[in-house]
């Protein structure tokens, strides 16, 4: 249990770049919600690329959105 615990404050994973943030909303949320709740546990860059992710699907980039 605490090795959960203390990998939810640990690292970002690899996979957690902006691209991979635009297109997986729930992990962004989830780094979201870290960020809210304990601002000082979280790397500096995950929370970067995370406001950026928000930004680019705030801003209509969604891979959803895409025409085909």
């Amino acid at each position: 249990m605490i090795a959960a615990a203390l990998a939810a404050c640990g690292p970002a994973k690899p996979t957690d770049t902006v691209d991979e943030l635009v297109v997986n909303p729930e992990r962004l949320k989830e780094i979201q919600r870290l960020c809210k709740e304990d601002r000082a546990k979280v790397n500096d860059g995950i929370y970067m690329r995370a406001a950026q992710a928000f930004r680019r699907r705030f801003m209509g980039a969604r891979p959803e959105q895409k025409i085909q």
